[in-house]
């Protein structure tokens, strides 16, 4: 069983127990989230389709760790002027486990 669910303004496909990388989210370590704007969900042949979200249908989840992503360098430079500008940036990330699939 798998579903694709809206986390964060982003789609993901979810299966039970997988672990997942998002954008920081609000809460502890440890603690349960919901989410309910799933948009599809499928048990084997059986696929349901939200228009635009499937009603009653949640995801849940666990927060394992928040953490920051690997620098990405921005590097900028005008030729034959002098100007070279160089800049850094990690992103801020949630690790999550779905612990499960209701429909």
């Amino acid at each position: 069983m798998y579903a694709i669910v809206n986390i964060a303004g982003q789609q993901f496909k979810v299966a039970k127990d997988q672990q997942i990388f998002v954008h920081r989210l609000q809460g502890e370590e440890g603690a349960s989230i919901e989410f309910d704007n799933v948009l599809l969900a499928a048990n084997g042949s059986d696929i349901k389709v939200g228009v635009p979200a499937l009603q009653g249908a949640k995801v849940s989840a666990k927060i394992v760790s928040h953490l920051k992503g690997d620098k990405v360098l921005v590097f900028k430079k005008k030729r034959r002027k002098g100007y070279k500008k160089k800049n850094g940036h990690r992103q801020f990330f949630t690790k999550i486990q779905i612990t499960d699939i209701t429909l």
